[in-house]
């Protein structure tokens, strides 16, 4: 029973953590650092990994952030695992398997002084391991989740582009967008998904056999 909701149970959890460390803030954003209180709309979740807030004040969320920002990303780990389960094509599987796991190490670093860099690889490999799940859920008979797939492909690319714009007024308020629209997909591929929906999918070392027989 663990097993089979383990990423459930893991999404809770970071949440749960996640949650309360937006709960004890104390406050700052780049555009006030006098302001109260964690803001959705103008504060990263970045902030709450700080040995001090942006007002000055000790911050108490750090702890409880990182407990978190540890649990999520194995969370998203034993998600990708599974997948590759699902999955018939051998390479995007092995993908799926060794980007997840290397995704737990390179997310957690996030909350070190290397968070820029750490923050591009680990985005780079979430959303190129989900960009492999897209590819497998566009060949299957999965319309619904084709489409959520898409829209929040775009999202994600949306925020890439407010980024590399400099938009850090709707950028802090895409991040959580983002979070929550890919957590609710990895939720639903998860459990609403199986090896049946893939099986007719034929991987390229099958098809290379049909050929040369």
């Amino acid at each position: 029973m663990i097993k089979k909701y383990s990423v459930l149970i893991g999404v809770v959890i970071s949440l749960i953590l996640i949650m309360t460390a937006i709960s004890v803030y104390p406050g700052g954003t780049m555009f006030n650092e006098y302001s109260n209180g964690f803001d959705w709309t103008k504060n990263f979740m970045s902030n709450l990994f700080g040995t001090r807030a942006l007002n000055g004040a000790e911050n108490p969320s750090r702890i409880w952030a990182c407990l978190g920002m540890i649990v999520l990303p194995i969370t998203y780990a034993v998600f990708f695992i599974n997948m590759a389960k699902k999955i018939p094509d051998k390479n995007a599987a092995t993908m799926l398997k060794y980007g997840g796991v290397a995704n737990v190490f390179f997310t957690f670093l996030t909350i070190t002084y290397l968070h820029d860099i750490m923050l591009i690889i680990s985005t780079t490999l979430f959303w190129t391991c989900l960009v492999v799940i897209t590819v497998f859920i566009l060949k299957s008979r999965l319309h619904l989740f084709k489409f959520f797939c898409i829209i929040i492909l775009s999202i994600f690319y949306y925020s890439v582009y407010l980024w590399g714009i400099s938009d850090w007024s709707l950028l802090p308020i895409m991040q959580k967008v983002n979070f929550a629209s890919s957590t609710l997909l990895i939720l639903g591929l998860e459990y609403f998904t199986n090896q049946e929906d893939f099986a007719h999918i034929k991987s390229r070392t099958h098809k290379k056999l049909a050929t040369n027989n």
